[in-house]
Formats: structure tokens, sequence, C-alpha cells
């Protein structure tokens, strides 16, 4: 089992930037790609970022490439999610997911362990 827990919402205003964290328990962090989704009041959970299991390789959804930052300290047992230049419509509760696989994952099945989110509010 891999717990884990993510921190660092809040509300914002639009332009402003914010820093996910999500810090993990049990197994091996190391031994896991990484992945942040989020989800919007009546909308299906999107893929943010992927991250593989040393870091070196990452991924973003569309709609926060050039503007969001993955990455992980595989010492802390952490992933991080930097957010800059936030929108109204990036407002959503963000989940990090912890996923077995070797290979580029953004679909939310291919993800073993999920945390319980943390609600960011980008206000106009």
């Amino acid at each position: 089992q891999v717990q884990l827990v993510e921190s660092g919402g809040g509300l914002v205003q639009a332009g402003d930037s914010l820093r996910l964290s999500c810090a993990a328990s049990g197994r091996t962090f190391s031994n896991y790609a990484m992945g942040w989704f989020r989800q919007a009041p009546g909308k299906e959970r999107e893929f943010v970022a992927y991250i593989s299991r040393t870091g070196s390789n990452t991924y973003y959804g569309d709609s926060v490439k050039g503007r969001f930052t993955i990455s992980r300290d595989n010492a802390k047992n952490t992933v991080y999610l930097q957010m800059n230049s936030l929108k109204p419509e990036d407002t959503a509760v963000y989940s990090c997911a912890a996923s077995s696989r070797w290979v580029l994952v953004i679909r939310t099945t291919e993800y073993n362990y999920w945390g319980q989110g943390t609600q960011v509010t980008v206000s106009s």
C-alpha cells in the first residue's frame, strides 16, 4: 500500500502561483511513477501531469502545458506541482496518484493509489 497526502491548495487570484505537494508513505516511493489529476464540479477527472520514477521524464496535459511543472524528490518521498499563471478554469480538486507501470500513464485506470485531493480555487 502507498498512502498519499496532498497539501498546498487554497484560494488565489488569476495570475497567481501555487505549489502543491504530495507526500507518500508506505512502499518505496521511487518504485512508482506519479501523476497529478484534477476534477472540477460536474466534470470528469482530467489528467494534469506525469513524472517518471526517477524524474527524468515528464508529460503534461494540453491545458496546463507551459504553466505547470511537476517534480519529485525521492529522498523526501514527495511529488510537487508548481502552478503558475493560474486561471479561473484551473479551479478544481487536485489529486496525486501513484502508478507501478513503467511507461507513460495518463489514464486514471493506470494508477494504483490515490490521495484525497486538495482544493484549488482561482478567482477572476
